[in-house]
């Protein structure tokens, strides 16, 4: 059987596998020929592609990586088989003698254990496989190299920043064509673009890393979601909270976060004798204020909601504008309830999610439900009925799911909801989370029907995740057109000359009284002009004001799309937006 045979005989992801993990080594052996006296680290393959880090004499170009596809052009044309060998680690220690990052690998091997090699050519790295037979089962047209970015050592900053070049491998030139148009999406769409173009938000490094400033379009985002958020949580049987920033150490002593947590926490703050420490969460506020009444099997469930923010210390490497961010809103809620309630908590939980996430648009979920880990407290009995409780409540949503075995925190199991955006990647939003470690730290208590004091069950929940990270995945599912109910600027007056500026204006200070968001441009530009930059900054409504819309109190509008509808009166395009914002409705 040739090598393209037997290649063939696997399935279309162990294909694709052996080709990335193959192409990165083929990569690797192209930069030591450009750059021999490169310091070679790690090279996975990854979704969709590969990635290799590299200790190099000086910063790569986009003009080097050129080069190194023309070497790897080269090298998959020689036809190198991937042989395997086996080695000790001692032996592979002198192999690696000039590779310090292999020989601080080597040293996390058992001695004694076997050490797998795998060799092309001239190119020997540390490996256990698998790979493709030959380079010649790579397609020289069906590769590209990507980007070229930093990367710690090991992930550490404490370590040396290293050169981390991204690629991607495909079987067929018409796959990675295909790839690489869905990737100029994906920039487009880039939620950081987005947010200079359309001025949402910035970010500022020498104020602080990782910390969120709104702008004004981005701020009436912001408040449509909130004003959104509160309304139903409100209307679905929540009650608002609002808690404090900082609290002292014993409240996080207490909650186990110092014990478990801490490296994720900003530095205490010294006051009146006491640390104190701003919040990375929530919930023990919300049992601050439980514990302030003895609370009855009567007063329960108690469903406890907050746009709370809170700070952690993400390391700077893994900051990525509105997405991984050091502090940031959680749409938080705890629910507090007794054993018998929890069933149907929990599956009004699971409803309420997805309604919320049809408001917005998406409709394509998936549910995964994380069990019970081997260190894990709690009773048998209590996480039997919570792990129960969450799949009666996903079968009876009719969710497609997928069980973690283990996958769930020490305190309780969860289930996760994955949305997918316009593009067809899947981001991990909303969380019901168990919590069996915080009613017992705190020592919460209500008393049953029969008189007896019992522990509460507890359920933290977020729908959107945070604020600043649903943003992020909304400005790129849109695109930054946001639908009429989001949209910060929901139309803009545009005259046809300027003689019908006073009419214009009037027309917009209508708007606004009727509660829509509207501007008048009454630059100096031409109308055209004006037309075009409202379809760059993706206004839903352009409205057009000249001569006969000011004899009839009349506008035209056009929508960004560039379709043209026919003039309607302004009481008429007023009543029509709120009614599609009313309704949600996505364009």
């Amino acid at each position: 059987m040739s090598h393209s045979q037997a290649l063939k005989q696997l399935d279309r992801e162990q294909r694709l596998y052996r080709i990335r993990h193959s192409t990165a080594h083929v990569m690797a052996e192209a930069v030591l020929r450009e750059f021999p006296e490169a310091k070679i680290a790690i090279g996975p393959p990854i979704d969709n592609g590969f990635y290799y880090d590299f200790d190099l004499p000086r910063s790569l170009t986009p003009e080097d990586l050129r080069r190194i596809e023309e070497h790897m052009r080269e090298i998959i044309g020689e036809d190198h088989t991937f042989e395997r060998s086996a080695t000790t680690r001692e032996r592979a220690r002198e192999r690696f003698a000039d590779q310090p990052y292999k020989l601080e690998l080597l040293d996390g091997i058992e001695p004694g254990e076997e050490v797998s090699l795998y060799t092309q050519n001239t190119f020997t790295d540390l490996c256990r496989g698998p790979h493709v037979e030959s380079t010649k089962d790579l397609n020289a047209k069906a590769f590209k190299l990507l980007s070229i970015a930093g990367a710690y050592w090991r992930g550490d900053e404490q370590q040396k920043m290293l050169q981390r070049i991204y690629g991607t491998a495909w079987e067929t030139p018409k796959e990675l064509r295909q790839h690489l148009d869905h990737l100029a999406e994906v920039e487009k769409r880039d939620h950081r673009r987005l947010g200079r173009e359309l001025d949402l938000f910035s970010t500022h490094e020498e104020a602080g890393p990782g910390l969120i400033y709104w702008h004004p379009n981005g701020a009436r985002i912001r408040l449509a979601i909130e004003d959104y958020w509160r309304a139903e949580h409100l209307s679905n049987g929540y009650e608002l909270l609002y808690t404090p920033h900082v609290g002292k150490s014993w409240l996080w002593e207490t909650s186990g976060h110092l014990e478990f947590y801490s490296e994720n926490m900003y530095s205490p703050m010294e006051l009146d004798n006491a640390e104190y420490y701003t919040k990375p969460m929530n919930c023990p506020f919300h049992i601050m204020i439980y514990q302030t009444h003895t609370r009855s099997y009567r007063d329960l469930p108690l469903r406890w909601g907050e746009l709370g923010t809170v700070y952690r210390y993400e390391r700077s490497g893994v900051l990525h504008g509105l997405l991984r961010v050091r502090g940031f809103t959680q749409d938080d809620a705890h629910i507090f309830c007794t054993p018998d309630q929890i069933e149907e908590e929990i599956r009004e939980v699971l409803r309420f999610s997805l309604q919320v996430w049809d408001d917005f648009g998406f409709t394509d979920i998936k549910a995964y439900l994380a069990t019970r880990p081997e260190k894990s407290v709690g009773d048998d009995a209590d996480w039997d009925k919570a792990i129960s409780s969450l799949t009666k409540a996903i079968d009876r949503e009719g969710l497609e799911y997928e069980v973690e075995e283990g996958g769930g925190a020490f305190y309780g199991p969860k289930i996760d909801l994955k949305i997918k955006d316009a593009l067809g990647r899947e981001w991990q939003m909303t969380t019901i989370q168990f919590d069996f470690n915080l009613p017992e730290r705190f020592g919460m208590t209500f008393v049953d029907r029969d008189g007896k004091e019992k522990r509460p069950y507890m359920v933290h929940r977020a729908l959107l995740g945070s604020l600043e990270r649903f943003f992020g995945v909304l400005i790129e599912h849109y695109g930054g057109a946001f639908p009429v109910w989001l949209a910060p600027v929901q139309a803009v007056v545009i005259p046809v000359a300027p003689a019908f500026n006073d009419y214009a204006d009037r027309v917009k200070r209508e708007l606004v009284s009727a509660g829509i968001r509207a501007n008048a441009d009454l630059s100096d530009a031409r109308m055209n002009a004006k037309i075009r930059a409202a379809q760059q900054r993706k206004v839903p409504y352009m409205l057009i004001a000249g001569e006969n819309e000011q004899e009839s109190h009349q506008v035209s509008p056009r929508l960004r799309t560039g379709e043209k509808e026919d003039a309607q009166a302004v009481a008429e395009f007023i009543g029509r937006v709120r009614q599609r914002a009313a309704a949600k409705a996505l364009i």
